[in-house]
């Protein structure tokens, strides 16, 4: 198994976010799958590639691409939120439903386990 390689990923990561903003979003796919190659936990670049699949339509490899980023951060909110909005965009509204729910309840106990909420409550 190979070292996973921070740089390259976040090389390839920023290439992909400059092609999303040009609109080459197929283009852009493709740069953010080179990077999670290159490190499997750059969790920005699994982001990237959800974003990339949704703007170049191709909604069911969105989902795919956000159930393994939900995988990778399953107690990351924005995981959740992301899967929500692809499986909306694939015609999936229960499951999306559930997901935001989901993203929804992990936001909760990351605001009950704040130290700001602890000291608000004392």
């Amino acid at each position: 198994m190979t070292q996973p390689n921070q740089r390259d990923a976040e090389a390839h990561s920023q290439r992909g976010i400059d092609l999303l903003a040009a609109g080459n979003a197929a283009e852009a796919a493709h740069c953010f799958r080179e990077a999670i190659t290159a490190d499997p936990a750059h969790f920005e670049s699994h982001h990237g590639l959800i974003r990339a699949l949704r703007d170049s339509g191709r909604f069911e490899q969105s989902v795919a691409a956000a159930l393994a980023l939900t995988a990778l951060t399953p107690a990351d909110p924005l995981a959740h939120t992301a899967l929500s909005i692809s499986l909306q965009q694939a015609g999936h509204v229960p499951e999306a439903e559930t997901a935001a729910a989901r993203a929804r309840i992990l936001e909760w106990k990351i605001q009950l386990q704040s130290p700001q909420q602890q000291d608000m409550a004392s």
